[in-house]
């Protein structure tokens, strides 16, 4: 019988894996010897954080990140093949979303291998909870255009469309250009249109902060530079 691919959840940030992670997460990871993550070092130390039944070094730990081939998938699921249970770690958060993981969870299940997703931080949900924004319709679209152009038109497009269907619009930018994003933001959408910038999710400077475009324009922003941040909007 194959393995099970266990998804295992992440802290956002350098905190202890007990400060956001349940005891049972934890109980789960200690057996496992076989691990699919973004980065061998960072993984390996959140896995000493973590405890582990084996040394670190005995522990099999393979890469998958934005610059793995789609046809090495195939060779990753080899353990589970064997009957080996493997866990599946992204860098910040849950694996699989917003996370190159995914392409192997839908490998996984096209192959009638057991997915087990484990409870850990999500920085979306987390941000939703807190934004006071529509939780009962919401989408998330990943990273936006870089190019100032289309950024605009792209933030205009999502306005328009959350105004239509009353739709929460999530949206997450590269640390060093959220002050960037957040200026296209008050430039492109109405006054009226409400913005929460979620900043540090789960850590010390945590800070979520919802207020209309017009609210916005009128205070001193908010200090995101270089501090993962999930933006969202609601018309």
């Amino acid at each position: 019988m194959a393995g099970t691919l266990y998804l295992i959840p992440v802290p956002l940030g350098s905190t202890p894996p007990s400060d956001s992670l349940p005891q049972t997460v934890l109980f789960a990871i200690r057996p496992l010897t076989h691990f699919i993550v973004e980065q061998a070092k960072t993984a390996r130390a959140f896995l000493k954080s973590a405890g582990t039944d084996k040394p670190l070094q005995e522990l099999q730990l393979e890469e998958l990140n934005e610059h793995t081939r789609h046809d090495a998938l195939d060779r990753l699921l080899a353990p589970l093949r064997a009957g080996l249970d493997v866990g599946l770690l992204s860098e910040a958060g849950c694996p699989a979303i917003a996370d190159p993981g995914a392409n192997l969870v839908a490998l996984a299940q096209q192959e009638g291998i057991r997915v087990v997703p484990l409870i850990g931080p999500s920085s979306l949900l987390l941000a939703l909870m807190a934004s006071g924004l529509n939780g009962q319709r919401f989408a998330f679209h990943g990273y936006l255009p870089a190019k100032e152009v289309e950024r605009s038109k792209v933030l205009r497009e999502l306005e328009g469309e959350s105004r239509k269907r009353a739709q929460t619009q999530l949206f997450i930018e590269t640390p060093y250009r959220n002050r960037a994003m957040f200026d296209a933001i008050l430039q492109a959408c109405q006054p009226a249109t409400r913005l929460t910038v979620a900043t540090d999710l789960t850590l010390p400077g945590e800070s979520v902060l919802t207020r209309t475009i017009q609210q916005w324009k009128k205070q001193t922003s908010p200090d995101i530079e270089r501090r993962p941040t999930v933006f969202l909007l609601l018309a």
